[in-house]
């Protein structure tokens, strides 16, 4: 279009030289529409590019987009094809699990009855194991209300043979040194006096001072009428070469625990029943047979003194 408007603008110029006034002004006007014309042509020129550079730019929009669609849709194709294949995988777990399901269900059904038989089982055994410990937790407080009973009955007792070995002590004073001794051990009272106190050699005849001694001993027996009395007359081991009238060394002893026990019943408090006579000869030496003193010592009548366990013995018994 420019080299056609240049064309003409040429041609105007040389027919100018050579033309009408006429012709020129009508080529002029022809020149001015065609400027125009050209003016206006590279307007629409220049917006049909700048329209085309728009529409290349949207044109890169759309494929980046469209680039973005086609992984988008690549990825929920892949997203699809797992969840196809899961979905499927599922379906035909739950068709297998339906199919079988009468069959489970009536297997689950057997055990639940079993489990419940079991737990019902448990629960009984549980509250019968809960009755026997509650019986035995009962019978553990009797018990232990037994054992305090029996322990203040047993502390008394030793209390009361304390309070007896004290007034034995005391009603036989005079006696000290002259072969008396009075102890306390294993709950029970022993008065020991030795045979130079009582009885002549091979005798069981009581002396005057013994006689004495075994009075006043029964004077502190005669306030404690519980108290079991037992007089057990001993010997050494020297043979009893005496007359006629005994056997041996332990008919001797035998002997004089009974004269002790018929002294001791002079007393009219003293009750009979509570005296027991036991003669043990030689055969419960305190001390060696070897040398006098020690044969001395053996040569003896033990009193012992235990506090009767009546009330020991009913505490014991009851159920």
């Amino acid at each position: 279009m420019i080299k056609r408007i240049s064309v003409l603008a040429l041609t105007f110029v040389v027919l100018a030289s050579c033309v009408s006034p006429k012709v020129y002004k009508e080529l002029e006007a022809k020149y001015n529409n065609l400027k125009n014309e050209n003016r206006k042509l590279s307007d629409e020129n220049d917006a049909l590019l700048q329209a085309k550079n728009a529409a290349n730019n949207e044109l890169k929009q759309l494929q980046a987009a469209y680039d973005e669609a086609v992984v988008e849709r690549d990825k929920l194709q892949s997203d699809y094809n797992a969840t196809k294949s899961n979905y499927d995988a599922l379906k035909a777990s739950y068709d297998a699990l339906e199919k079988n399901s009468s069959a489970a269900i009536a297997k689950n059904s057997q055990k639940n009855r079993e489990l419940l038989a079991q737990l019902e089982a448990k629960e009984q055994a549980l509250a019968a194991e809960n009755a026997r410990l509650a019986k035995l937790k009962k019978e553990l407080e009797d018990r232990s209300n037994r054992v305090a009973e029996l322990e203040k009955v047993i502390a008394d007792k030793d209390a009361a043979m304390s309070a007896l070995k004290d007034a034995i002590s005391r009603a036989l004073t005079d006696f000290e040194g002259k072969g008396l001794t009075v102890e306390q051990r294993n709950g029970k009272v022993y008065v020991s006096m030795e045979n130079k106190l009582l009885f002549s050699s091979g005798s069981w005849a009581v002396g005057t001072e013994g006689r004495r001694a075994v009075q006043q001993l029964g004077g502190v027996l005669a306030d404690n009428p519980d108290i079991a009395v037992l007089i057990e007359g001993h010997t050494d081991n020297v043979p009893y070469k005496g007359s006629g009238q005994l056997t041996g060394n332990w008919d001797l002893s035998t002997k004089r625990a009974t004269a002790i026990v018929n002294i001791l019943r002079e007393n009219n408090n003293i009750h009979p029943e509570n005296l027991t006579a036991a003669g043990r000869g030689e055969f419960a030496p305190v001390a060696t047979n070897d040398s006098a003193t020690g044969k001395a010592k053996n040569r003896r009548i033990e009193v012992i003194l235990t506090p009767k366990l009546d009330e020991l013995s009913r505490l014991l018994n009851d159920n």
